[in-house]
């Protein structure tokens, strides 16, 4: 009897010490200052579930090991996993906490020390004399990321890549019903890569030179393409498969889901001659076109051999016209009528003084074209 009952008392420590262990584990206790808490969250709010805030993505992952702290959003179709040597970790562990009211309480507390521990099924955000708790959900559950395990690598000139989409970003289109149109092509050839997007009424394309053995052809969502510029301002590693693309660097770890499509042959688009290509001042343009503006976005050009004439299109009573003096060599007078934002967005990303226009007919798409990056816009048939 003396023997079961020892036997007993046994198994009460050890399931006793498992549960201390398990609720150690569970535990997690971090300290940073406010401004880097709150960089990191509102970095990855983009990332998250926002319509329903019963599921996992609408939360962010925190992890903290012995020297660093990994803090993951995802809402399955991109997601962003930032790490930290900024946070004072007291105890390891892991948790998620709905991202959105995190940030909202990060927010409102003062500069200063923030300490935000897990207990129980609580997380508890405390500075100095000001508490707060938000519910927390099951870690096991986040989704888990892609991995870059024999995945090839994409060889080009990461700095020049993220600096050629955002020229190409204003003629993506948003919603289209077709899907691939809502993000752009990355179309990368043996001598060169084009990155391709429109919108149905302009197309846009910025060519990078390269040297590639495989030619490889990927559709990025717009949404992954707006974060990439906000993430990435140096070197970048691109890894990618069928479905997925991945970009790392020291401190992000960024995946977005490609869109499965087929994307318009652009290439055809493209006229492959050119009545006139007239070089224009990029400053007087745009003075001139701002101008007009001021009345209706549609405007009208009127190309005479010593002079460009702009003129607003309006239903309304009313007129906007300026000129200004420019030798064209156009053989006769003609007219080309369009949306100026479709021009201004090229402008936009054009460093140069001039550019040039490509022109054929005034019902056919003209060209804009600075330095590796053309624009083709539709114009308004009236």
């Amino acid at each position: 009897m003396g023997r079961e009952v020892s036997f007993s008392h046994f198994h009460v420590h050890l399931l006793l010490l498992l549960i201390y262990i398990l609720n150690k584990r569970e535990r997690m206790k971090i300290r940073a200052n406010k401004q880097i808490i709150e960089s990191i969250l509102i970095n990855l709010q983009p990332f998250l579930e926002k319509k329903d805030a019963s599921q996992i993505t609408s939360h962010i992952y925190f992890n903290a090991n012995s020297n660093r702290c990994n803090i993951k959003a995802t809402d399955n179709e991109i997601g962003l996993k930032i790490t930290s040597q900024e946070f004072i970790i007291d105890e390891v562990g892991s948790f998620t906490a709905n991202g959105k009211k995190l940030l909202d309480i990060i927010r409102i507390l003062q500069n200063d020390e923030i300490t935000i521990q897990s207990i129980d099924d609580m997380i508890l955000i405390e500075q100095k004399n000001s508490k707060f708790k938000l519910p927390i959900f099951d870690v096991n559950a986040f989704p888990e990321f892609p991995d870059i395990d024999e995945k090839p690598k994409i060889s080009l000139d990461s700095i020049n890549l993220i600096k050629n989409l955002k020229k190409i970003t204003p003629a993506i289109d948003s919603n289209n019903p077709k899907y691939e149109l809502n993000g752009a092509l990355i179309n990368i050839k043996e001598n060169e890569t084009d990155l391709v997007g429109t919108d149905t009424r302009r197309l846009a394309v910025a060519k990078i030179e390269n040297s590639s053995e495989d030619t490889l052809a990927l559709i990025l969502p717009k949404k992954a393409i707006l974060e990439i510029q906000k993430l990435f301002l140096d070197k970048i590693e691109i890894y990618y498969n069928e479905t997925t693309l991945i970009i790392t660097n020291n401190n992000f770890f960024f995946f977005t889901r490609l869109i499965n499509g087929k994307f318009p042959d652009y290439e055809r688009i493209i006229p492959k001659s050119l009545k006139y290509q007239i070089e224009l001042p990029k400053k007087s343009m745009l003075q001139a076109i701002r101008m007009i503006t001021t009345i209706s976005n549609d405007i009208r050009l009127i190309f005479k051999r010593d002079k460009i004439v702009f003129n607003a299109l309006s239903d309304d009573n009313v007129e906007a016209k300026t000129e200004i003096e420019l030798e064209t060599k156009v053989d006769e007078e003609f007219e080309l009528s369009f949306n100026s934002r479709y021009l201004l967005d090229f402008l936009a990303q054009s460093d140069e003084e001039n550019f040039t226009m490509g022109i054929n007919e005034s019902n056919l798409p003209f060209v804009v074209r600075s330095e590796n990056f053309i624009t083709i816009i539709m114009p308004i048939i009236i």
